[in-house]
Protein backbone atom coordinates (compact mmCIF):
# COMPACT_ATOMS: atom_id res chain seq x y z
CA UNK A 1 0.00 0.00 0.00
CA UNK A 2 1.51 3.20 -1.02
CA UNK A 3 -0.76 5.37 0.85
CA UNK A 4 -0.06 6.34 4.39
CA UNK A 5 -3.27 8.33 4.87
CA UNK A 6 -2.84 8.05 8.71
CA UNK A 7 0.47 9.45 9.54
CA UNK A 8 2.52 10.78 6.59
CA UNK A 9 0.59 10.17 3.70
CA UNK A 10 3.14 9.65 1.18
CA UNK A 11 1.57 9.15 -2.59
CA UNK A 12 4.31 6.94 -5.19
CA UNK A 13 2.82 6.11 -8.20
CA UNK A 14 3.40 2.74 -9.37
CA UNK A 15 3.44 2.15 -13.27
CA UNK A 16 -0.22 1.99 -14.93
CA UNK A 17 0.85 -1.25 -16.38
CA UNK A 18 1.47 -2.83 -13.33
CA UNK A 19 -2.29 -2.03 -12.12
CA UNK A 20 -3.86 -3.34 -15.08
CA UNK A 21 -4.36 -0.15 -16.91
CA UNK A 22 -2.54 0.64 -20.23
CA UNK A 23 0.24 2.95 -20.39
CA UNK A 24 -1.10 5.13 -22.39
CA UNK A 25 -4.50 6.17 -20.36
CA UNK A 26 -2.74 8.19 -17.82
CA UNK A 27 -0.93 10.27 -20.26
CA UNK A 28 -4.18 10.93 -22.34
CA UNK A 29 -5.98 11.92 -19.05
CA UNK A 30 -3.47 14.33 -18.08
CA UNK A 31 -3.89 15.96 -21.68
CA UNK A 32 -7.67 16.14 -21.51
CA UNK A 33 -7.37 17.97 -18.03
CA UNK A 34 -4.03 20.11 -19.12
CA UNK A 35 -6.00 21.39 -22.37
CA UNK A 36 -8.86 22.84 -20.57
CA UNK A 37 -6.56 25.03 -18.86
CA UNK A 38 -8.23 25.20 -15.88
CA UNK A 39 -6.84 24.38 -12.18
CA UNK A 40 -7.25 20.74 -11.59
CA UNK A 41 -6.73 17.85 -9.43
CA UNK A 42 -6.50 13.94 -10.83
CA UNK A 43 -6.32 10.88 -8.85
CA UNK A 44 -6.29 7.42 -9.93
CA UNK A 45 -6.22 4.53 -8.10
CA UNK A 46 -6.53 1.00 -8.76
CA UNK A 47 -6.28 -2.00 -6.02
CA UNK A 48 -5.24 0.76 -3.54
CA UNK A 49 -2.62 1.71 -4.99
CA UNK A 50 -1.47 5.09 -6.45
CA UNK A 51 -1.56 5.06 -10.24
CA UNK A 52 -2.00 8.68 -11.04
CA UNK A 53 -1.59 11.69 -8.75
CA UNK A 54 -1.82 15.08 -10.66
CA UNK A 55 -2.44 18.51 -10.27
CA UNK A 56 -2.18 21.39 -12.73
CA UNK A 57 -2.23 24.54 -12.08
CA UNK A 58 -2.58 24.70 -8.01
CA UNK A 59 -0.28 22.52 -5.47
CA UNK A 60 -1.90 19.33 -4.75
CA UNK A 61 -3.08 20.03 -0.70
CA UNK A 62 -5.44 22.86 -1.87
CA UNK A 63 -8.72 22.14 -1.53
CA UNK A 64 -11.09 22.67 -4.29
CA UNK A 65 -15.05 23.56 -3.65
CA UNK A 66 -16.63 20.05 -3.75
CA UNK A 67 -20.38 21.18 -4.33
CA UNK A 68 -22.45 18.36 -4.65
CA UNK A 69 -19.88 15.87 -4.71
CA UNK A 70 -19.26 16.00 -0.95
CA UNK A 71 -22.84 15.01 -0.34
CA UNK A 72 -21.42 11.14 0.33
CA UNK A 73 -19.86 12.67 3.06
CA UNK A 74 -22.39 13.72 5.20
CA UNK A 75 -24.85 10.26 3.76
CA UNK A 76 -22.06 8.14 5.25
CA UNK A 77 -22.19 9.50 8.74
CA UNK A 78 -25.62 8.96 8.90
CA UNK A 79 -25.11 4.94 8.07
CA UNK A 80 -22.02 5.05 10.67
CA UNK A 81 -24.26 5.94 13.05
CA UNK A 82 -26.76 3.68 11.47
CA UNK A 83 -24.31 0.89 11.89
CA UNK A 84 -23.78 1.72 15.47
CA UNK A 85 -27.29 1.68 16.63
CA UNK A 86 -27.82 5.25 17.31
CA UNK A 87 -30.33 5.55 14.58
CA UNK A 88 -32.72 3.60 12.16
CA UNK A 89 -32.98 4.83 8.77
CA UNK A 90 -36.57 3.90 8.28
CA UNK A 91 -37.67 5.30 11.75
CA UNK A 92 -39.22 8.44 10.74
CA UNK A 93 -36.56 11.95 10.72
CA UNK A 94 -39.10 13.37 13.65
CA UNK A 95 -38.22 10.41 16.38
CA UNK A 96 -34.85 12.26 16.37
CA UNK A 97 -35.91 15.98 15.73
CA UNK A 98 -39.64 16.52 16.89
CA UNK A 99 -40.01 19.74 15.86
CA UNK A 100 -39.63 18.20 11.84
CA UNK A 101 -43.24 16.61 12.18
CA UNK A 102 -45.20 19.73 11.12
CA UNK A 103 -46.84 19.83 8.62
CA UNK A 104 -47.89 16.13 7.55
CA UNK A 105 -43.74 15.38 7.68
CA UNK A 106 -44.01 12.65 10.67
CA UNK A 107 -43.52 9.78 8.03
CA UNK A 108 -40.77 10.79 6.53
CA UNK A 109 -38.25 8.64 6.86
CA UNK A 110 -34.83 8.81 7.73
CA UNK A 111 -33.98 6.61 4.26
CA UNK A 112 -36.28 8.61 2.41
CA UNK A 113 -34.12 11.80 3.08
CA UNK A 114 -30.80 9.59 1.94
CA UNK A 115 -32.55 8.80 -1.67
CA UNK A 116 -33.50 12.39 -2.33
CA UNK A 117 -37.42 10.86 -1.81
CA UNK A 118 -38.92 12.82 1.33
CA UNK A 119 -40.42 14.71 -0.76
CA UNK A 120 -39.09 17.63 0.31
CA UNK A 121 -36.21 18.71 -2.09
CA UNK A 122 -36.64 22.43 -0.83
CA UNK A 123 -38.55 24.54 1.38
CA UNK A 124 -40.65 26.65 -1.21
CA UNK A 125 -37.75 26.95 -3.92
CA UNK A 126 -34.34 26.14 -4.61
CA UNK A 127 -33.45 29.77 -4.99
CA UNK A 128 -34.89 30.64 -1.48
CA UNK A 129 -33.38 28.13 0.13
CA UNK A 130 -30.06 29.49 -1.43
CA UNK A 131 -30.48 32.88 0.14
CA UNK A 132 -31.48 31.10 3.60
CA UNK A 133 -28.19 28.80 3.06
CA UNK A 134 -25.62 30.70 4.91
CA UNK A 135 -27.99 30.53 8.33
CA UNK A 136 -27.87 27.29 9.28
CA UNK A 137 -30.52 27.79 12.10
CA UNK A 138 -33.10 29.80 9.71
CA UNK A 139 -32.59 26.79 6.88
CA UNK A 140 -33.12 24.26 9.76
CA UNK A 141 -36.49 25.97 11.14
CA UNK A 142 -37.88 26.37 7.53
CA UNK A 143 -37.33 22.80 6.44
CA UNK A 144 -39.20 21.87 10.12
CA UNK A 145 -41.96 24.20 9.34
CA UNK A 146 -42.28 23.59 5.72
CA UNK A 147 -44.88 21.14 4.02
CA UNK A 148 -43.96 18.24 1.80
CA UNK A 149 -44.31 18.87 -1.46
CA UNK A 150 -45.63 15.64 -2.57
CA UNK A 151 -45.98 12.36 -0.72
CA UNK A 152 -42.61 11.11 0.75
CA UNK A 153 -41.22 7.80 -1.16
CA UNK A 154 -43.47 8.74 -3.98
CA UNK A 155 -40.76 9.67 -6.59
CA UNK A 156 -36.82 11.01 -6.37
CA UNK A 157 -36.60 14.75 -6.33
CA UNK A 158 -33.21 16.24 -6.23
CA UNK A 159 -32.72 17.42 -2.54
CA UNK A 160 -30.18 20.52 -3.94
CA UNK A 161 -29.44 22.08 -0.59
CA UNK A 162 -32.52 20.65 1.71
CA UNK A 163 -30.28 17.52 1.72
CA UNK A 164 -27.46 18.70 4.06
CA UNK A 165 -29.45 20.33 6.53
CA UNK A 166 -31.96 17.41 6.86
CA UNK A 167 -29.08 14.90 7.58
CA UNK A 168 -26.40 17.51 9.28
CA UNK A 169 -29.52 18.11 11.55
CA UNK A 170 -29.94 14.74 12.50
CA UNK A 171 -26.30 14.15 13.12
CA UNK A 172 -26.18 16.79 15.41
CA UNK A 173 -29.10 15.90 17.40
CA UNK A 174 -27.98 12.08 17.42
CA UNK A 175 -24.52 12.26 18.48
CA UNK A 176 -24.96 15.63 20.54
CA UNK A 177 -22.01 16.91 18.59
CA UNK A 178 -21.62 19.70 15.66
CA UNK A 179 -21.69 18.86 12.37
CA UNK A 180 -18.08 20.11 11.91
CA UNK A 181 -17.15 17.83 15.30
CA UNK A 182 -19.08 14.28 13.98
CA UNK A 183 -17.15 14.85 10.41
CA UNK A 184 -13.81 15.30 12.15
CA UNK A 185 -14.47 12.39 14.58
CA UNK A 186 -15.92 9.66 12.35
CA UNK A 187 -14.54 10.27 9.23
CA UNK A 188 -11.69 12.83 8.53
CA UNK A 189 -9.61 12.11 11.61
CA UNK A 190 -9.58 7.86 11.30
CA UNK A 191 -8.69 8.38 7.48
CA UNK A 192 -6.49 11.27 8.01
CA UNK A 193 -7.93 13.41 5.85
CA UNK A 194 -6.50 16.72 6.77
CA UNK A 195 -7.45 19.00 3.98
CA UNK A 196 -11.05 18.36 3.61
CA UNK A 197 -13.19 21.06 5.38
CA UNK A 198 -17.07 21.83 5.88
CA UNK A 199 -16.34 25.29 4.32
CA UNK A 200 -13.75 26.75 2.74
CA UNK A 201 -10.41 27.66 4.09
CA UNK A 202 -8.85 30.45 2.92
CA UNK A 203 -6.47 28.50 0.93
CA UNK A 204 -9.59 26.87 -1.50
CA UNK A 205 -9.72 27.49 -5.06
CA UNK A 206 -11.40 30.42 -6.24
CA UNK A 207 -14.11 29.83 -8.78
CA UNK A 208 -13.74 30.45 -12.44
CA UNK A 209 -16.18 30.49 -15.12
CA UNK A 210 -15.49 28.25 -18.38
CA UNK A 211 -14.36 30.57 -21.77
CA UNK A 212 -17.36 29.59 -23.67
CA UNK A 213 -19.38 31.14 -19.90
CA UNK A 214 -21.17 29.34 -17.52
CA UNK A 215 -23.36 30.06 -14.53
CA UNK A 216 -22.06 33.24 -13.41
CA UNK A 217 -24.59 33.57 -10.31
CA UNK A 218 -23.05 30.53 -9.21
CA UNK A 219 -19.54 32.20 -9.50
CA UNK A 220 -20.35 35.09 -7.53
CA UNK A 221 -22.57 33.16 -4.63
CA UNK A 222 -19.98 30.77 -4.15
CA UNK A 223 -16.72 32.77 -4.37
CA UNK A 224 -18.70 35.32 -1.48
CA UNK A 225 -17.02 35.41 2.08
CA UNK A 226 -20.41 34.46 3.30
CA UNK A 227 -21.34 31.44 1.30
CA UNK A 228 -17.44 30.00 1.70
CA UNK A 229 -17.46 30.49 5.49
CA UNK A 230 -20.51 29.19 5.90
CA UNK A 231 -21.44 25.19 7.00
CA UNK A 232 -23.69 24.14 4.07
CA UNK A 233 -23.00 20.26 3.88
CA UNK A 234 -24.19 19.73 0.72
CA UNK A 235 -22.59 22.70 -1.75
CA UNK A 236 -20.05 23.93 0.46
CA UNK A 237 -17.34 21.11 1.69
CA UNK A 238 -13.85 21.28 -0.05
CA UNK A 239 -11.05 18.82 -0.36
CA UNK A 240 -8.44 18.21 -2.53
CA UNK A 241 -8.80 15.06 -4.87
CA UNK A 242 -5.89 13.02 -2.52
CA UNK A 243 -8.22 13.15 0.09
CA UNK A 244 -11.13 12.53 -1.68
CA UNK A 245 -10.00 9.87 -3.40
CA UNK A 246 -8.85 8.39 0.62
CA UNK A 247 -12.17 8.42 1.40
CA UNK A 248 -13.83 6.35 -1.30
CA UNK A 249 -11.38 4.04 -1.24
CA UNK A 250 -11.70 3.50 2.14
CA UNK A 251 -15.67 2.61 1.45
CA UNK A 252 -14.41 0.01 -1.30
CA UNK A 253 -12.52 -1.77 2.10
CA UNK A 254 -14.14 -1.57 5.49
CA UNK A 255 -12.63 1.50 7.29
CA UNK A 256 -15.93 3.55 7.42
CA UNK A 257 -18.58 1.20 7.17
CA UNK A 258 -18.94 -2.60 7.01
CA UNK A 259 -19.13 -4.57 3.72
CA UNK A 260 -23.31 -4.60 4.77
CA UNK A 261 -23.42 -1.07 5.33
CA UNK A 262 -21.59 -0.30 1.99
CA UNK A 263 -23.72 -2.46 0.04
CA UNK A 264 -26.58 -1.03 1.92
CA UNK A 265 -25.59 2.77 0.71
CA UNK A 266 -25.27 1.61 -2.80
CA UNK A 267 -28.60 -0.27 -2.67
CA UNK A 268 -30.49 1.42 -6.05
CA UNK A 269 -33.91 3.39 -4.70
CA UNK A 270 -34.77 4.42 -8.70
CA UNK A 271 -36.23 1.99 -11.20
CA UNK A 272 -35.87 4.42 -14.16
CA UNK A 273 -38.00 7.09 -12.88
CA UNK A 274 -37.36 10.34 -14.24
CA UNK A 275 -35.86 13.12 -11.04
CA UNK A 276 -38.70 15.89 -10.33
CA UNK A 277 -35.85 18.45 -9.94
CA UNK A 278 -33.06 17.61 -12.41
CA UNK A 279 -35.50 16.63 -15.17
CA UNK A 280 -32.93 13.53 -16.64
CA UNK A 281 -32.98 9.81 -15.00
CA UNK A 282 -30.84 9.25 -12.50
CA UNK A 283 -29.27 5.83 -10.40
CA UNK A 284 -30.36 6.97 -7.13
CA UNK A 285 -28.75 5.47 -3.63
CA UNK A 286 -28.66 5.55 0.02
CA UNK A 287 -25.89 8.76 -0.49
CA UNK A 288 -24.79 7.90 -4.01
CA UNK A 289 -25.29 8.28 -7.28
CA UNK A 290 -24.36 4.76 -9.28
CA UNK A 291 -23.27 4.10 -12.67
CA UNK A 292 -24.52 2.37 -15.40
CA UNK A 293 -26.09 3.84 -18.38
CA UNK A 294 -28.85 1.79 -19.52
CA UNK A 295 -31.62 3.69 -18.75
CA UNK A 296 -31.11 6.41 -20.70
CA UNK A 297 -27.91 5.52 -23.34
CA UNK A 298 -27.83 8.21 -25.07
CA UNK A 299 -27.01 11.09 -21.60
CA UNK A 300 -23.42 11.42 -20.69
CA UNK A 301 -22.61 10.55 -17.59
CA UNK A 302 -20.01 11.65 -15.12
CA UNK A 303 -19.42 8.31 -14.19
CA UNK A 304 -18.87 6.94 -17.81
CA UNK A 305 -21.11 5.27 -19.98
CA UNK A 306 -18.82 2.62 -19.64
CA UNK A 307 -19.27 2.69 -15.74
CA UNK A 308 -20.46 -0.76 -14.49
CA UNK A 309 -24.02 -0.90 -12.56
CA UNK A 310 -21.95 -1.38 -9.16
CA UNK A 311 -19.69 2.24 -9.42
CA UNK A 312 -20.91 4.66 -6.97
CA UNK A 313 -20.16 8.56 -6.43
CA UNK A 314 -21.53 11.98 -6.94
CA UNK A 315 -20.95 14.99 -9.24
CA UNK A 316 -20.47 18.21 -8.31
CA UNK A 317 -22.23 21.13 -10.48
CA UNK A 318 -20.58 19.15 -13.67
CA UNK A 319 -17.32 20.07 -11.81
CA UNK A 320 -16.05 18.41 -9.53
CA UNK A 321 -16.54 14.32 -9.25
CA UNK A 322 -15.29 11.35 -7.25
CA UNK A 323 -16.62 8.08 -7.81
CA UNK A 324 -15.23 4.30 -6.87
CA UNK A 325 -15.60 1.33 -8.83
CA UNK A 326 -15.81 -2.58 -6.59
CA UNK A 327 -16.08 -4.36 -9.72
CA UNK A 328 -12.79 -3.17 -11.25
CA UNK A 329 -11.48 -2.24 -7.52
CA UNK A 330 -11.20 1.33 -9.34
CA UNK A 331 -11.38 4.56 -7.64
CA UNK A 332 -11.04 8.10 -10.14
CA UNK A 333 -11.47 11.90 -8.44
CA UNK A 334 -11.25 14.93 -10.97
CA UNK A 335 -11.68 18.34 -9.31
CA UNK A 336 -11.36 21.79 -10.68
CA UNK A 337 -12.30 25.20 -10.82
CA UNK A 338 -13.91 25.57 -14.14
CA UNK A 339 -17.48 26.23 -14.32
CA UNK A 340 -19.02 25.33 -17.35
CA UNK A 341 -22.60 25.69 -18.65
CA UNK A 342 -24.70 22.69 -18.16
CA UNK A 343 -24.63 21.52 -21.66
CA UNK A 344 -20.91 21.01 -21.36
CA UNK A 345 -20.29 19.96 -18.16
CA UNK A 346 -20.91 16.43 -17.94
CA UNK A 347 -20.33 14.88 -21.36
CA UNK A 348 -16.11 15.89 -20.61
CA UNK A 349 -16.64 14.29 -17.01
CA UNK A 350 -17.91 11.39 -19.24
CA UNK A 351 -15.33 11.61 -21.66
CA UNK A 352 -12.70 11.42 -18.77
CA UNK A 353 -14.06 8.59 -17.07
CA UNK A 354 -14.74 6.94 -19.98
CA UNK A 355 -11.03 7.08 -21.25
CA UNK A 356 -9.49 5.50 -17.93
CA UNK A 357 -12.99 3.08 -18.32
CA UNK A 358 -11.18 2.08 -21.93
CA UNK A 359 -7.63 1.74 -20.39
CA UNK A 360 -8.83 -0.88 -17.69
CA UNK A 361 -7.92 -4.52 -18.60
Amino acid sequence: MTIESDTRRTWNELPADEMDITPGTVQTMIRMVAARGAAAQLVVMRHGEVVLDWSYGVPRDVPFLLFSAGKPLVAVLVHQLAERGLLSLDAPLATYWPQFENNDKDRITVRQVLQHRSGLPYVKSIYRDALLAPDWNRSVRALAAARPHHAPGQRPAYHTLSYGFLLGELVQRVTGMSLREALHRLILQPLGLRDTHLNAPPRCVPLRRAPSGGPRTLQWAANRGIARNAVIPAATITSTARDLAVFYQALLGTRLLSADGVAGACTPSTSGEVDQVLGNRIRWSEGFQLGGNENDPGRARPMGRLSSRRAFGHNGSNACLGWADPERDLVMVYLTNRLEGSPEGQPYQCELSDTLLTGCH
